[in-house]
């Protein structure tokens, strides 16, 4: 049951046109001529635990198209997130969408998508048809919230947020802001906004930092782009909980963790060596600016191996070639005839995949299992040569590994829109690997990005074990391997609370390497870590679709996998390949505010008041938050005039002093956005 407050009347409705975070989705009223309400204000709220981030996003639109309009909410929601809630206001109602099991609607009015349009919105797009028509002059508000995994390298973790809008509107926006909150149980050693939006203020305590940038008045021409440094000292595990009672969950399987592991170098001062093959696609489609990439990637490639690793390369097309006719080893004069190999590449012919992959794995025979064994395999295409059914072709190669008995690790990157995703993710998840899926301009540098993360592996084929028996549904499974430098992040369930010991083992140099740490199950709800349940889903159902796309789309045990994912999505509110948001199920007006947890904030008004020229407004904070919170100072015209910041840590009683000497003797609103809830109050300046 939720709690609504009703709130004053006429001075609420001025203060909730504006209390709303305002950023850069696309009202589309016609795709094909690039037809769009105008994007008023743009604001971003992004709250970050280590490196899982939840981003709070809403668009305010305004029609002046001249005639009410139909239209459709589109969103560049970045690759790997999961989005978790959407809402919208329009004629002063508040809608939410609920999830519903049938994928995306992704027509829009107006047709096919003008380039740029779909420039704009990238691969991985969120779209939602509007029900509710938006009249002329009128405002469309719309929220998004969406959840994310940020990459880690070497303890540095970018944050990024596309708030160029330059392709969709050239004109001003009032407001740009971005607040971003760090909490670190690791020590934050920097963080700075590196993009060139301005930067209002900057702080950092060591477990917490804050970035605020705002802009009045401007266009929309910088995406934000944050990057933050973790203490490379403090390695190791490091756990989140939190115990939500049954009665507010879909199941029973108990409360839910989450951890991130890294191994301490010092515990592992060398690194595996290598045997690597590079299986390359140089069929006809992959002439022009990809083949370029594809070449300059494999050079990349072959100038960073270690010394000590043994490598070959595999090109094909109708017809297969190899560098050499078994792994050699890395030397300067290898490095360089490989590099001569890559060069003299020209794309033209078909696509035999399974030629490729009947050339490479044998070659693998050299190798034993102290060797890190991996295939790094790209193509832009569906077979057209060799053997061209999938699951023949995901059988093919899944025997050629098993015959060869070595276990090998493979990673397949697809290429532009024209691949079978299906048996990429197949053929590595079946395979101790996974698949990635790239633009044609990104080529280069994710394959060479994604090299340096697995160039020093330290423990192989990982597997990971909990003294306490209640602990279940833990994910991913199978475990990747673990690079230096680099961070697995598990999820899982628990029934029975106290302290777990965690135990990692896998293989290096042959030998069965242990790593073990404790971890804190805690017996309450943690209201911090709402979190956990979306990625706990996420993990869950990745590892669904996994099974799922290993069956034909309409055998009996795809339709039971399907199913389970659709009603995972819905039960935890994470959006999945098979789900999307719905026609809305509640409303509520702008004279209601919704309080889903009033016992974790209160404010205790302002004093004095009626005041001149200070107040000190004062709150309550009932759970152990730490962070930076933001007060918002609003007048009449419902125009935001003031930001206020107080750092809290934990529970206790607040009050930051505002000084309004600079403003005219009337009424003025306060307002609050703590942990998802909205608060607010009113006070009266007299001079």
């Amino acid at each position: 049951m939720k709690t609504v407050i009703k709130l004053f009347s006429l001075f609420s409705i001025l203060f909730l046109l504006t209390n709303f975070t305002y950023s850069n989705g696309v009202a589309v009223y016609n795709a094909s001529l690039g037809m769009y309400l105008k994007l008023l204000s743009g604001k971003v709220n992004v709250s970050v635990e280590s490196q899982i981030s939840v981003t709070k996003t809403t668009g305010e639109f305004i029609n002046l198209s001249g005639s009410d309009r139909n239209v459709s909410f589109a969103f560049p929601l970045p690759e790997g997130a999961s989005a978790t809630e959407l809402r919208w206001k329009i004629n002063g109602i508040w809608y939410q969408a609920p999830i519903s099991p049938q994928p995306q609607d992704t027509t829009l009015p107006g047709g096919t998508m003008n380039p740029n349009l779909k420039t704009y919105l990238g691969k991985t797009p969120l779209f939602f048809g509007i029900d509710q028509t938006v009249k002329r002059d009128s405002i469309l508000i719309v929220e998004l919230t969406y959840v994310q995994l940020l990459k880690y390298d070497f303890g540095s973790v970018d944050f990024d947020y596309p708030n160029d809008y330059r392709l969709i509107q050239n004109s001003m926006l009032n407001v740009q802001e971005l607040v971003l909150n760090l909490n670190s149980q690791r020590t934050i050693d920097s963080i700075k906004l590196v993009s060139s939006n301005p930067l209002i203020q900057i702080s950092n305590n060591g477990n917490n930092a804050v970035v605020v940038s705002r802009v009045f008045e401007s266009i929309a021409s910088v995406n934000y782009k944050i990057r933050y440094s973790l203490n490379q000292n403090q390695l190791g595990l490091y756990g989140y909980s939190s115990r939500i009672p049954n009665s507010l969950l879909p199941d029973t399987l108990g409360g839910f963790f989450l951890f991130l592991a890294e191994p301490d170098p010092g515990m592992t001062s060398q690194t595996i060596k290598k045997v690597f093959t590079l299986v390359i696609d140089k069929s006809g489609s992959m002439s022009g600016n990809k083949i370029v990439q594809a070449k300059n990637a494999s050079s990349f490639i072959v100038n960073n191996l270690n010394s000590g690793d043994r490598f070959n390369l595999v090109t094909f097309e109708s017809n297969i070639q190899s560098f050499r006719n078994t792994h050699i080893p890395y030397n300067s004069n290898a490095r360089d005839s490989a590099l001569t190999f890559i060069n003299s590449i020209i794309a033209s012919g078909g696509t035999n995949i399974s030629g490729a992959f009947q050339t490479a794995v044998p070659q693998f025979s050299v190798a034993n299992d102290s060797t890190a064994n991996i295939i790094v395999f790209f193509t832009d295409g569906q077979p057209t040569a060799g053997i061209t059914g999938t699951t023949q072709l995901v059988d093919y190669i899944r025997n050629l590994i098993v015959t060869s008995e070595r276990k090998i690790f493979l990673y397949s990157f697809g290429i532009g829109s024209d691949v079978n995703a299906q048996l990429l993710t197949l053929i590595s998840s079946q395979n101790n690997g996974y698949a990635e899926f790239l633009g044609e301009d990104e080529i280069y540098d994710r394959i060479s990005k994604f090299y340096l993360r697995i160039r020093n592996p330290v423990l192989l084929s990982p597997t990971i074990s909990f003294n306490n028996p209640t602990i279940n549904n833990v994910h991913p499974n199978p475990l990747p391997n673990l690079y230096k430098g680099q961070q697995m992040i598990v999820s899982g369930r628990y029934r029975n609370s106290g302290v777990t010991n965690v135990t990692f083992s896998g293989y290096a140099f042959n030998q069965l390497v242990n790593y073990n740490y404790n971890l804190n199950l805690i017996d309450t709800n943690d209201v911090r870590y709402q979190f956990l349940t979306k990625i706990w889903a996420k993990q869950k159902i990745d590892y669904l679709l996994i099974q799922y796309y290993s069956y034909s789309p309409n055998s009996p045990e795809a339709l039971a996998l399907k199913q389970q994912i659709i009603s995972l999505s819905i039960a935890y509110g994470v959006i999945s390949p098979f789900t999307s948001f719905g026609n809305p199920t509640n409303t509520e007006t702008e004279e209601e505010i919704v309080n889903t947890s009033p016992e974790s904030f209160k404010f205790l008004g302002n004093y004095p008041n009626p005041f001149n020229p200070t107040t000190n407004i004062r709150f309550a904070v009932n759970t152990n938050y730490s962070g930076i919170l933001f007060i918002r100072i609003y007048n009449t015209a419902g125009m935001l005039i003031d930001i206020l910041e107080m750092r809290v840590n934990g529970k206790g009683n607040y009050e930051v002093k505002w000084d309004a000497s600079k403003y005219a003797s009337g009424l003025y609103f306060y307002s609050i956005d703590f942990l998802g809830n909205k608060f607010s109050g009113k006070m009266m300046l007299v001079k």
